[in-house]
């Protein structure tokens, strides 16, 4: 599995990539490699306010509806419509491919998220 550098990382399998007061969310290797084929996407609107551990949005596939769990307070900003038309991008460059892009509300939860090495360290204990 995959684990690039430089990104905050969730135990619910979420990475962080951070800009200034702003944040990329998406799911990791491990998450997309979990879900299967992702078939459809469902995020929430711009300007949706999130608390850290509420539903962020939904990933189908052929095996389940899984729910992805914002780690951190904040606004969204924008939503990477890409993805929503075509799914299938989450599956193959899941670090490329963000789901939204969110204004962060305390920038002292990041503190609470695994590093890379960290978040390596969860994967080998499976």
């Amino acid at each position: 599995m995959e684990v690039l550098e430089g990104l905050y990382y969730s135990k619910d399998h979420v990475w962080l990539k951070i800009e200034g007061d702003k944040a990329y969310i998406g799911i990791t290797d491990y998450a997309q490699d979990s879900v299967g084929d992702i078939e459809y996407i469902e995020l929430p609107e711009v300007g949706t306010e999130f608390t850290a551990g509420d539903v962020l949005g939904v990933l189908e596939s052929a095996k389940a509806a899984s729910d992805v769990y914002i780690p951190v307070d904040g606004k969204v900003v924008e939503v990477n419509n890409n993805i929503v038309d075509d799914p299938s991008l989450v599956n193959s460059d899941p670090y490329g491919s963000w789901l939204v892009l969110v204004e962060l509300k305390n920038k002292s939860q990041l503190e609470d998220l695994m590093t890379a090495e960290e978040y390596k360290k969860l994967l080998e204990k499976g």
